[in-house]
Order: structure tokens, then C-alpha cells, then sequence
């Protein structure tokens, strides 16, 4: 293998050099060596393959799984010397439901007045139902494909305008128009209307039974088996709440080919989808039912959000947040006799940097005037659960919150010179890693691909909701070694790897392109926390409005 160049070499000894004289006194513009230094190959990678091992079965809430993790997270942060973040206890209850659905028949009938179309259960749909109620029953409801499902005013979209679905099952794509038309919407980069999670609230919303979404690879930005894997199996949700809108009797996915099938079968042109995705679709009923019979064991328990902190020198009402999820998918279908998804990369790799940066903060020359906080969260893979409850039960205040600097699935593939931010142009805490990056002689850029709709889908978001500025960031795409066979020869190693049992350490890793962004990641909220101000929105982003009444509360 040909020598690897690393992002690092020429800059550490620079680290010396740029200090001051007087080292005790904090310089924006240099970087911290001592607690640079303290972000380690050796104890970091040690931490990855502890967590992501087959002894934590896979990490999933409510299994033997989520006990272990969370013991194993609080011992590391007491180790660590950080203090309880709850009070006197490292963690946060976080109250949830699961419902494991059953269909009754294996095998969905699509009915006409002309035939019928089957779809085999795990190969061609996933169903299931978040209703707290033992048994769903749906007779023979009307299907309406409804376009994208959106319902957007200030985009001057709606899909469900003109037509009552009560009672029916919707049939949705996913993504939104702009995926399609860079005149739509936010062009390539996905609006929140494009995620799963908003297509089955507006579902409620207009009192549908059910609703099918069609799988697209490439517009969902994961394959079946992701579907296959994420939605069959018990799934987590948050207590239900008063006044909160409600869920549909049951919620699924459908295959393209299946899809296909469906409009056959409907006597719809082949380019129904097509249509769709151009201004004044209007939703077509299919003249096709379908029945649905669902069994549900539902158990109430809790799972733990884990929180450690460090405090402030001088202002330790104000707090950075770091974050990352700990959990994943558990035990399930065995492939080649491995049934334990470890989730080394997502997000094993993201708790193990929590403990990184809490050394490096603790062994800074100057310690932090404001408190940093080390939240390990639950119930990510469910649909960001644990940050949300976190962020409708905050610990400490959202207006003494200056930012959340989330960490989820850190790149092994190797150094690069560039560091991508998801969702760029929507808060100013890029403007802080554009500051830093410079110091490491990186260059900063959006991600690869913004129409995936990664800004909504991770746990910074559950923060951005409620105007507490977020960051998601991960490498670029421009590698720093010359060797680009052994680059590509470990890109075609770890990819595919993402939600299923392949997710683990081997010898594919390399570990310093992930160091390298560890210690952006520091040098970022370490150069917040000494500063007075509180980062804000983008005037273009959507949630500044929300921001700046936080900060007046």
C-alpha cells in the first residue's frame, strides 16, 4: 500500500507552535493541542468494537440489549470524570409504547371490478399499526393515490385538495416534487414534506384509514431491504398526548413492482407517477380495495436517554449539547447465520465520540466557559424518539440551549480534505465549522446528496423543531490518500453495509478519517463555548421565526 497521507500531517506540529506564550489564555484562531491529543485511535476504536460487539444484541430499546448499552454509557461517562446530567442521575426516562403487528393473511389482495392483485408479505409490502388497540380491522377500504401526500400552502401544493379520503387508504410516493422539478419546492434539497414521518401524519390528518407509501430506491435513498428490516418487527413510539393528531389504522409500504401492479389494475396510465410529480396532479380514486386485519401485542415500558455534563468556567447556565444515538435494530432475520444487527457505524461510532470529545474538553488548556452536555439518545432508529421526548421534556432550558452538535454514522472510508454539512444554509453554526476547518486546512461543502432529506433525519432535527439551532455534519467526498485503489477497494467493502448485519469493525475501517472529524467536531463547540453569542437560523431557513422566540422566553 503506498503511504497514506492524513489530514493531520503538517498541521500537529503546528499546534505547538501557534500557542501562545501564555497558554492559559483561550485564542480562537489556534488550535488546543492538549486536548487534541486526547482524541485517540487506540481508545476510540477500542469503544466502537466494545459497543457495537454481539454481546449488546444489537443495542434495540426494550430488549436485554438496551440495559446493557445504557450501563456500559453511564460507566463510560463516570469514568470519564464528567457529572450526572439529570440531576443526580445520568438518565432521562423516556416513556414509550411498542406494537408488534401481525397480519392475519401473509398475502394482500388488491380487488377491481375487473381481477385482483397479490402482494406477499416482507417481499412486496410492510404493514403494521401504532394503534394501542389488540385488534385493526379494515374492510374492503377504497385505495386514492394521492400523489406525493403533501399538503404544502407556502409551496402552493396540495395532493389531497378537492377529495375526501375518510375512512380510504392512501397510496403516497415518497420525496417531495423537488426531487423532480428544481422549480418545486426546495429543488434537489428534501423539505420535511418528503420524509415518511410527515407523509403518515398528514395521512391522519385527512382521517385516511391507512396508507401505503411506494418505495423508490432511489428517492427514498435506501433499498427494500431497509423497509423490509425497519418496518416488520415491533415498532417504538411516544406516548400518545392529548390534542396531539392521531394515527391511522395501520401504516405500510409497498414495492415499486408492486405499485405497478396496483395502477394496472386500476386502468391507470403507465405514467401515473409521472403526473404526479408536476403541479395540478389532482388525487385519483383507484376504483380498488383492499382489507386489512391486523393482531397487536402492545406493551408500554420505558428506555433511557444517558447524559453526562461538564461545567461551565463561568456562564454553566448556558449549554452545548453534543449528541448520538446509541441504539439499533436488535436481533432479527438471520442472513448467512448472523441475525445481531451491531450498528458499528450507526451509531456505535457516534456514542464512542461522545466519550472522545468529554477527554478532549476535560484536558484543554482552557476549560470551557459553558457547560457541555454528552447525550446519548435512545429510540433514533424508531423514529428519533429519544431526542424528541428530550426536546419536549428538556433538561435544561431551550433558551440557555446555544446549540446541539449531533454526531450519527461517521464515514470509515478514510480522510478527506472536505467535511460535508447536511442541511447547509440553514443554521450559523456553520459558520462556526468553516472557521474551524480552516484551522485544520479543510474546506467545507453541503452533502452529496441533499434530496435524501438527511437534515430531517437524524436527532439535530428533534432540536431545530423547537428553534434550538443544529448541526449534522460527516466527511466529504475529496480523499486525502494518494492510494486510490486501496480508497475505492474499502468504499466497496462498507457500502451496503447501512441497517444490516454487515454494520460491524473489521479490517476495511480506517479510523483516522474519523478522528479527523472528531476533532473538528470539538474544536467547533469548544470555540462556541467560549463565546457570548448564541448562533442563530439563516435568514432563508423556515425555523428562524421559532429560534428567536425561544431565546425571548
Amino acid at each position: 500500500m503506498k503511504k497514506k497521507l492524513l489530514i493531520l500531517s503538517g498541521i500537529l506540529p503546528l499546534f505547538f507552535a501557534c500557542q501562545q506564550a501564555d497558554n492559559r489564555s483561550y485564542n480562537a484562531d489556534t488550535l488546543d493541542s492538549n486536548a487534541l491529543s486526547a482524541i485517540t485511535e487506540a481508545s476510540y476504536s477500542a469503544y466502537v468494537r466494545e459497543l457495537s460487539s454481539d454481546k449488546f444484541l444489537g443495542r434495540k430499546p426494550f430488549t436485554k440489549g438496551d440495559t446493557l448499552a445504557v450501563a456500559y454509557i453511564e460507566q463510560q461517562f463516570k469514568d470519564l470524570g464528567l457529572a450526572p446530567g439529570n440531576g443526580d442521575s445520568y438518565f432521562q426516562e423516556v416513556p414509550m409504547v411498542e406494537t408488534s403487528s401481525t397480519p392475519k393473511n401473509k398475502t394482500l389482495t388488491f380487488r377491481s371490478a375487473t381481477g385482483s392483485v397479490s402482494a406477499n408479505y416482507l417481499t412486496d409490502y410492510v404493514i403494521g399499526s401504532r394503534k394501542l388497540e389488540e385488534h385493526i380491522v379494515v374492510n374492503d377500504a377504497e385505495l386514492v393515490f394521492v400523489g406525493f401526500g403533501i399538503v404544502a400552502p407556502e409551496f402552493g401544493w396540495n395532493d389531497y385538495e378537492g377529495i375526501d379520503v375518510k375512512g380510504k387508504t392512501v397510496v403516497a410516493m415518497v420525496n417531495d416534487p423537488g426531487k423532480y422539478d428544481k422549480n418545486l419546492f426546495k429543488a434537489d434539497t428534501m423539505s420535511y414534506y418528503g420524509r415518511w414521518t410527515y407523509k403518515y401524519e398528514e395521512a391522519a390528518r385527512q382521517g385516511a384509514a391507512g396508507i401505503l407509501l411506494i418505495h423508490n430506491t432511489e428517492a427514498a435513498s435506501y433499498g427494500w431491504e431497509v423497509v423490509r428490516s425497519g418496518w416488520s418487527g415491533p415498532q417504538l413510539s411516544l406516548p400518545e398526548k392529548a390534542g396531539e393528531p392521531g394515527v391511522t389504522d395501520f401504516e405500510g409500504w409497498i414495492s415499486g413492482p408492486t405499485a405497478d401492479k396496483l395502477f394496472a389494475l386500476a386502468g391507470q396510465p403507465k405514467d401515473i407517477q409521472e403526473r404526479a410529480k408536476k403541479k395540478g396532479f389532482k388525487a385519483v380514486h383507484l376504483a380498488v380495495t383492499t382489507a386489512v386485519e391486523l393482531t397487536n401485542k402492545v406493551r408500554k415500558s420505558t428506555s433511557n436517554n444517558v447524559i453526562a455534563k461538564l461545567e461551565g468556567s463561568k456562564r454553566p447556565d448556558e449549554v452545548i449539547i453534543y449528541s448520538a444515538h446509541w441504539d439499533h435494530l436488535g436481533v432479527g432475520e438471520p442472513v448467512n447465520g448472523d441475525s445481531i444487527y451491531n450498528g458499528a457505524i450507526d451509531n456505535a461510532a457516534g456514542v464512542s465520540a461522545l466519550f472522545e470529545i468529554a477527554k478532549a474538553f476535560k484536558a484543554a488548556k482552557t476549560k470551557p466557559e459553558r457547560t457541555i452536555v454528552f447525550l446519548a439518545v435512545t429510540a433514533e432508529e424508531e423514529g428519533l424518539l429519544g431526542s424528541a421526548y428530550y426536546a419536549q421534556n428538556p433538561i435544561f432550558p431551550l433558551n440557555k440551549t446555544v446549540a446541539n452538535l449531533n454526531m450519527d454514522a461517521f464515514s470509515a472510508v478514510g480522510t478527506t480534505e472536505d467535511v460535508s454539512i447536511v442541511g447547509i444554509g440553514q443554521t450559523d453554526i456553520e459558520d462556526y465549522v468553516k472557521r474551524s476547518a480552516a484551522k485544520f486546512g479543510r474546506t467545507v461543502k453541503g452533502e452529496s446528496n441533499p434530496s435524501s432529506g438527511g437534515f430531517y433525519r437524524s436527532d439535530h432535527f428533534n432540536f431545530v423543531k423547537v428553534g434550538v439551532p443544529g448541526l449534522f455534519m460527516g466527511s466529504g467526498n475529496t480523499f486525502i490518500s494518494t492510494d486510490t485503489t486501496a480508497t475505492n477497494t474499502r468504499k466497496t467493502a462498507l457500502s451496503g453495509r447501512y441497517h444490516t448485519v454487515a454494520d460491524e469493525v473489521d479490517e476495511n475501517w480506517d479510523f483516522e478519517g474519523i478522528l479527523a472529524d472528531i476533532r473538528l467536531f470539538f474544536d467547533v463547540g469548544y470555540t462556541m463555548s467560549m463565546e457570548t453569542s448564541f448562533p442563530g437560523f439563516k435568514k432563508q431557513s423556515e425555523f428562524k421565526e421559532i429560534s428567536e422566540k425561544r431565546l425571548t422566553k
